[in-house]
């Protein structure tokens, strides 16, 4: 019962903001979706105070990103919401978001994070099936995700399977 009150959670906030609200601009479901995924998947702990998430492209996601969650606590870790301006910055983060407007820089993101536990999430035809981790898809005019496991199980994540039945799994 607990599982299922904790999924109905997890649907409700993530797709509620989402689809309930058809006024919310875009970016700010982005935002809402990668704050929510990020509680949804672990990474191996690397001993450092700070949880990076970098954001390449799509100004709007990272000021909302940076307005409610930087400073604020992830575990024993405080988030750190960072504007990259280049593919070689990513190799500091944890998590990497990349705007359908740099989604040419992936392969440059992809090859400085190899072998690291960065959670890679995007927005732009086909970058999940290139190795995303994540990456935004829309289908009858509604906004959904893929996971590519893969990709997760390269990058030394573990998806909790709340998430992995949501997703368009790769």
């Amino acid at each position: 019962m607990k599982k299922i009150t904790i999924l109905s959670l997890f649907a409700l906030l993530l797709f509620g903001q989402a689809f309930g609200q058809t006024e919310k601009p875009i970016y700010e479901i982005h935002a809402a979706m990668l704050y929510n995924f990020m509680k949804y998947i672990q990474w191996p702990d690397d001993g450092g105070s700070e949880f990076v998430v970098g954001v390449l492209g799509e100004d709007d996601v990272f000021n909302t990103l940076k307005n409610y969650y930087d400073g604020k606590p992830k575990g024993t870790k405080k988030f750190s919401i960072r504007k990259l301006t280049n593919a070689s910055e990513a190799a500091s983060c944890q998590v990497v978001y990349i705007g359908k407007n740099k989604s040419k820089e992936f392969d440059n993101v992809k090859n400085t994070i190899a072998g690291k536990a960065v959670l890679t999430v995007t927005d732009s035809f086909n970058l999940g099936k290139k190795g995303s981790c994540i990456n935004f898809k829309v289908i009858d005019d509604r906004l959904k995700f893929e996971i590519n496991q893969a990709s997760m199980t390269s990058s030394s994540l573990k998806v909790a399977g709340q998430l992995s039945s949501m997703a368009i799994l790769i």
